[in-house]
């Protein structure tokens, strides 16, 4: 997912808190309003598909399930996340919203596999769907995913942004149905509904099992892709009075908000420039892109049990 940071307020409290009440708010709205519409859709879309026999247009059903449950955590989350951190979670509740994405994720893989089972039989004998009302419900499809993706749009945060991904991965979705029940309707090859079926379905596991694996990641505390973390070790050791940079650990929140700890040895240092060393360094890592650093400085002839690279 994009990485738009939607965590900046680590040190900035006083001046930021309105202005990201806000953003939050403009963002739950939005949300809000994409979650209702593919709520909406997703059921005239299971009793279309039912009507016109088409499992292409129930298996895209499926996806705009997956994406209602995708909007309400993260409308829900939005909302959440207005709170900030609190006596339970020193951090806030970013994770949360990552969390919202593995499981939805778990629920998309099990969906694909069920439609495959019942689809790949099908190939062998295809029914002829309604092309007329499959047509329809491809173009009510597109104008109802195109306009809440163009309402999420643009949106500041990690969650916004990838609901905003989801939405537009219907839109080719409902575009390939589409385009499905044009050929059909003019073809009479009954095999291309179910053959976009297992196409949609091939889609929807490749993108759920790359999501799930993001989130395991982030869930185990894994080093996030966009830190290497001997170039942060190396940038440290290179500032003046530093002899040696140890215990390191960096993983993020929820695929946006770094958090990095490391213990930095310095030499001949008064208290000033040991705090200049520690402002330099929380610097050099802000650009590195790592929101929120706690750095513990260490004297030279002070021993530290967890000095391990």
């Amino acid at each position: 997912m994009p990485h738009t940071h939607a965590h900046h307020h680590a040190h900035h409290h006083a001046h930021a808190g309105h202005e990201h009440g806000h953003v939050h708010a403009t963002g739950a709205k939005a949300l809000r309003l994409a979650f209702f519409i593919n709520l909406a859709f997703t059921l005239v879309e299971v009793a279309g598909g039912w009507w016109t026999g088409s499992i292409a247009v129930l298996t895209d059903a499926l996806h705009d399930a997956g994406d209602c449950l995708v909007l309400g955590t993260a409308w829900y989350l939005q909302r959440v996340a207005m709170k900030g951190r609190d006596a339970h979670y020193s951090y806030g509740y970013g994770r949360y919203s990552m969390l919202g994405g593995w499981l939805t994720s778990v629920v998309l893989i099990a969906g694909a596999i069920a439609m495959l089972v019942i689809t790949v039989p099908k190939l062998a004998s295809p029914t002829e769907p309604h092309t007329a009302g499959m047509i329809g419900i491809a173009l009510f499809g597109l104008a109802m995913n195109g306009f809440a993706a163009w309402k999420l749009h643009g949106g500041g945060t990690l969650n916004e942004r990838g609901a905003y991904l989801h939405l537009l991965e219907d839109v080719l979705g409902w575009a390939a149905v589409l385009l499905g029940g044009i050929i059909i309707h003019f073809t009479g090859w009954a095999i291309v509904d179910p053959l976009l079926s297992v196409a949609i379905s091939g889609f929807i596991l490749y993108n759920a099992v790359g999501t799930l694996r993001k989130g395991t990641g982030i869930l185990m505390q894994e080093i996030p892709p966009s830190v290497n973390i001997e170039a942060v070790r190396d940038r440290l050791l290179a500032l003046p009075h530093v002899t040696d940079v140890h215990d390191q650990h960096t993983w993020t929140l929820d695929g946006s908000f770094v958090v990095h700890t490391a213990h930095l040895v310095v030499a001949n240092v008064e208290l000033r420039e040991a705090l200049a060393t520690k402002a330099a360094a929380r610097e050099t890592l802000k650009e590195l892109g790592i929101h929120h650093a706690t750095i513990e400085l260490e004297w030279d002839e002070e021993s530290c049990d967890l000095q391990h690279h």
